[in-house]
């Protein structure tokens, strides 16, 4: 690891913030908090296990929530337990080289979800658009070769973030806005030149989630051609129902970021706790909905995981 410039930095540790002005209430807000962390771990766990042991679900549909739900994982695993930290024992300090990591990891699991949403919106698409050729298009080998380019897409991305961090020096401050360590948030304490690291932020977003957003909005273009072109009714709403799920993925993840954006740029100074819960429900609540609204609205994964979790006696129905 490249070690921190620490020759001219004033602090040697970053203090993270929990909800600001409810800090008298934060051992109650640890309740829904630890709640919600809870349904994360168990809903995407089992998602996660139940597509792996059942061949029947090794097809792409599958496979790719299989890869949301990791991603679900692995970004709750870096997000709640350092907030529930804050909550339960005002544990605030964090070392550089720990802000860092948790940075890269964070940020690593939102581009990869971002990808993996694309990817299942290209699935819908050749679902509806070409049936026939489903299977043939998306093999397991086409799906194994998507799953390696988004991996080395998102590492390529992010890999060089807290790099250039660790050349800046932090003398203003080292008071973080948020329950954990943000680019964005990180490079606001600098007391260095952050140009390089701001223009490479803004281009990794631009690159990864604007991109993978427009590409989504291009797919759901193209499938509404095509259900537009189905003539019987009935087939327009069985088309459409397939997209359900993941229309519902694509709002969790991307509404609360651009309202957030638009709320920093456009909109009234509100107080600082607002803008904390808005950052706070893009990074939080996807974990813990894609689960519950998969399977929900998806019957056969439903099925599978009542299969899973009630063994049935031999000649029972």
């Amino acid at each position: 690891m490249v070690p921190v410039n620490s020759t001219n930095s004033k602090f040697s540790t970053f203090l993270l913030t929990g909800i600001p002005g409810l800090e008298a209430l934060h051992i109650w807000i640890s309740i829904p908090f630890c709640a919600m962390f809870f349904i994360t771990l168990v809903g995407n766990m089992t998602i996660m296990t139940v597509i792996w042991r059942e061949q029947t679900l090794h097809v792409s549909m599958y496979l790719f929530l299989a890869m949301l739900a990791a991603s679900d994982l692995g970004l709750s695993l870096f997000t709640f337990p350092t907030m529930l930290r804050i909550f339960w024992l005002d544990a605030r300090e964090m070392t550089f080289s720990s802000c860092f990591t948790q940075m890269f990891f964070i940020h690593t699991f939102q581009k990869f979800e971002s990808a993996v949403i694309l990817v299942m919106a290209f699935d819908r698409y050749v679902a509806i658009s070409h049936p026939l050729h489903y299977s043939s298009i998306l093999t397991n080998r086409v799906i194994a070769r998507i799953g390696l380019a988004i991996f080395v897409r998102t590492v390529a991305v992010e890999v060089p973030l807290p790099i250039l961090l660790r050349r800046l020096c932090f003398c203003h401050s080292n008071v973080l806005s948020h329950s954990y360590c943000l680019h964005p948030d990180i490079i606001k304490l600098s007391c260095s030149s952050t140009r390089i690291n701001s223009s490479l932020g803004l281009f990794v977003v631009l690159f990864t989630m604007g991109l993978d957003f427009l590409l989504i909005l291009l797919s759901y273009v193209l499938i509404l051609k095509t259900v537009l072109s189905i003539t019987s009714h009935g087939g327009h709403l069985k088309a459409l129902n397939t997209c359900i799920s993941h229309l519902s993925a694509v709002v969790l993840f991307f509404t609360p970021m651009i309202c957030l954006s638009m709320l920093h740029r456009f909109g009234p100074r509100l107080p600082s706790h607002i803008y904390v819960l808005m950052a706070n429900m893009h990074f939080l609540i996807p974990p813990v909905m894609n689960p519950i609204v998969y399977v929900v609205k998806t019957k056969q994964m439903w099925e599978k995981i009542l299969r899973f979790f009630i063994k049935r006696r031999p000649g029972e129905s």
